[in-house]
């Protein structure tokens, strides 16, 4: 073979790996690049400067290599003898392969600069991948369509239509047809994707697939919690009913007739920040989202990693979609509630900056991904002009009112939107107050033109205007 002069110094990155000796434990990192992107080898250079040092009995190894290498992982990479002044060195070239490669019964990936070992989850999610298969299109036998929850899918059709992603005359077919159009089913059997989605306790296949949610009053004092249960479709919209119903104190200011609120974090970027959690999640863990709520602070935890080879660098930057979960993205991009061109992040900065609150803060490890919201919920007191029974406030002088007062009417108004025909009493039950004060606040949201009873007092239903 004819020396090749090297080119200057080559630093390790993701597809290359320098060692100054060959060493057998190297033949993981070869198994690393047949199951990654493929990669180089170089033996004789130094792993820090790339510096050419050279190797003794080259011809040696050039003869033992190949044998080495395709008896403990059954790869054939390009190996070529090089030198640079007058030092021989060797370039082990791999390619990436189309099926699982094991090194002596083991499996290993690149990611980033390292070679890692794949066991328990990871290790079936990486063979589903090369298989072509996602975790969430693996098939679950046995299940029924009797099952399913027709409100999800009721929900389904009514947001696709709305966002205009699907037409009305697209979803005139029946529920089963439906998941079959969403690409839910392989061959005879539903898929896990389908029952997260759809089923009224996805859990019985999926363990934690739901939300938790708790206000804690410090990092030790948890004082009341919640648990979202049930399809992922209309998850979203429980999870941010719930948070701003309960969890969040707003702040309501009128002008004339217009109600305007004002809540710890603006709706979009808590509402996007959920969505990227249930679409991006690592259902297999078993653990739920965990919601944790402090007065001055909210914080999502996902289960989920990033994408292979991508910093938290990346994550922030313009990029494209890459989701963990395939299946449960599409159908969610289809309903209207996700963009599919990865600018959730995007959005959620957007909102804050244009609500005037300070950006998000992140926490990336190598199994969860946590999103932090600056909040100050609780503390925070603003000049209104209440409707109806509240006073008036004199000229020159203003009326501060206490966060969970001024939060009362926006409850109620959130449960009639809810529920049009909830009643007073479950109301009073709801929010915790008195009926007789809960039928007061009712009376001011006439008055001032926010709602409207329309039919009889028994069977009639509310309208938030």
């Amino acid at each position: 073979m004819r020396p090749v002069l090297g080119r200057g110094k080559t630093l390790e990155k993701h597809n290359l790996e320098l060692k100054q000796k060959w060493d057998d434990e190297y033949l993981k990192w070869i198994c690393g690049f047949a199951n990654s992107s493929g990669g180089r080898l170089e033996i004789g250079r130094k792993d820090k400067t790339g510096e050419v040092i050279g190797v003794a009995n080259p011809k040696k190894l050039m003869e033992d290599l190949p044998n080495k290498i395709r008896s403990a992982t059954g790869v054939i990479p390009a190996i070529d003898l090089l030198e640079s002044d007058g030092k021989p060195y060797i370039v082990i070239t791999v390619k990436p392969y189309t099926f699982p490669v094991s090194c002596q019964g083991k499996y290993y990936i690149r990611s980033g600069g390292t070679n890692q070992e794949l066991s328990g989850i990871a290790l079936d999610e990486f063979m589903l991948r090369v298989l072509g298969k996602t975790w969430d299109g693996v098939p679950v036998p046995y299940v029924k369509y009797d099952d399913f929850d027709g409100d999800a899918f009721r929900a389904f059709r009514r947001k696709a239509i709305e966002s205009g992603r699907l037409t009305a005359k697209y979803l005139e077919i029946t529920n089963d047809m439906l998941l079959r159009n969403l690409r839910l089913t392989d061959d005879k059997f539903l898929t896990k994707a389908a029952l997260l989605l759809f089923h009224q306790d996805p859990e019985n296949w999926v363990p934690g697939a739901y939300v938790k949610i708790g206000f804690f009053e410090n990092a030790s004092d948890l004082l009341y919690q919640d648990e979202i249960h049930g399809p992922l479709i209309t998850m979203a919209d429980r999870v941010e009913d719930l948070v701003y119903l309960k969890y969040f104190k707003g702040i309501i200011s009128y002008e004339g007739l217009q109600r305007i609120e004002t809540y710890p974090v603006p709706r979009i970027a808590f509402r996007e920040a959920v969505l990227n959690a249930i679409v991006h999640r690592d259902y297999s863990t078993g653990n739920p989202i965990h919601i944790h709520i402090y007065p001055d602070r909210v914080l999502i935890y996902n289960d989920g990693r990033l994408p292979e080879n991508w910093t938290e660098a990346d994550l922030m930057s313009l990029h494209s979609s890459v989701p963990h979960n395939p299946l449960v993205a599409g159908v969610f991009f289809r309903s209207g509630q996700i963009e599919a061109w990865g600018r959730g992040i995007l959005k959620i900065r957007e909102a804050c900056q244009h609500w005037g609150k300070p950006e998000p803060f992140y926490r990336i490890r190598p199994t969860e991904v946590m999103i932090g919201f600056h909040a100050g919920a609780g503390t925070e007191k603003k000049t209104v002009r209440p409707p109806g029974r509240n006073p008036v406030p004199q000229p020159g002088k203003e009326i501060t009112e206490d966060l969970t007062v001024l939060a009362v009417p926006s409850n109620i108004m959130s449960l009639m939107r809810s529920d049009p025909k909830i009643t007073a009493k479950a109301i009073a039950k709801e929010i915790g107050l008195a009926r007789h004060k809960v039928q007061a606040h009712i009376l001011d949201l006439k008055k001032a033109g926010f709602v409207e009873r329309v039919g009889a007092a028994k069977g009639g239903s509310w309208v938030v205007k």
